[in-house]
């Protein structure tokens, strides 16, 4: 069932209307953030780090002193793709990144070595969220088939179910911000003490909190999203 069927077979039901004002403002502060994180890596991006390191170099200095010799750094193309991968255990740093001398370029590589130490550590939130994937992917499915059969057949009961399967989404979004949070002073705290002089590691964290932000709206995007769909159950509720 399409989210355009959706949209219009909800659109006479004022709690539907009420919620996606809610969405409607989490949107805002996504464009909000994804502005932010772009225009601070715009400008740090320009600013090169004094010791002239590239974030390929950083990365493999950072893991091969943490005991990861083993996890290669790779280039990957695209911007500010960049992405640590614990199903192949590899660094993907995009090209500005992996070449770049930036303090942006050292700050996002110290980011993707701070998820690769959580993982070499045994970091639980990490593992809980890697653990809480394909239960999540696969409650969203169900609990949006199921959601629809509800609505469609009358059943509330039903509808619930799977309107409380779909929280797992929201589960791993939440899981997701304490833990990109840690990557980032991890990596932040490498930084200051081998890397950057104290003006350099300001822009350093200045780029972090921006991509913070990011996951800080996420979390609010599916969180509105999932407010509005119980106003709609509960507003199905008082009208039976």
């Amino acid at each position: 069932m399409s989210n355009l069927w959706f949209n219009v077979y909800m659109m006479s039901n004022p709690y539907y209307l009420i919620g996606t004002i809610f969405v409607f403002i989490a949107a805002i502060i996504a464009i909000y953030a994804q502005v932010k994180v772009k225009s601070t890596y715009a400008r740090y991006k320009k600013v090169h780090n004094r010791r002239g390191m590239t974030g390929a170099q950083v990365a493999r200095e950072i893991l091969d002193a943490n005991g990861m010799s083993n996890v290669p750094v790779n280039r990957v193309s695209g911007e500010l793709t960049d992405h640590f991968n614990p199903g192949n255990m590899t660094i993907n740093l995009s090209s500005d990144i992996y070449g770049g001398t930036s303090i942006a370029a050292m700050a996002v590589a110290a980011h993707e070595c701070g998820h690769a130490i959580q993982h070499h550590t045994g970091y639980k939130p990490i593992r809980f969220r890697n653990a809480i994937v394909p239960i999540a992917n696969v409650g969203n499915y169900v609990g949006w088939f199921a959601f629809f059969a509800g609505l469609i057949l009358g059943y509330t009961k039903l509808a619930w179910f799977g309107f409380i399967l779909m929280c797992g989404i929201l589960v791993f979004q939440i899981v997701t911000l304490p833990v990109e949070i840690d990557a980032s002073k991890r990596g932040l705290a490498i930084l200051s003490s081998q890397y950057l002089a104290p003006d350099e590691y300001r822009g350093a964290k200045k780029m972090l909190q921006a991509a913070a932000l990011t996951y800080v709206a996420a979390v609010l995007q599916v969180l509105a999203s999932m407010l509005r769909l119980a106003l709609v159950l509960i507003g199905n509720s008082r009208d039976n």
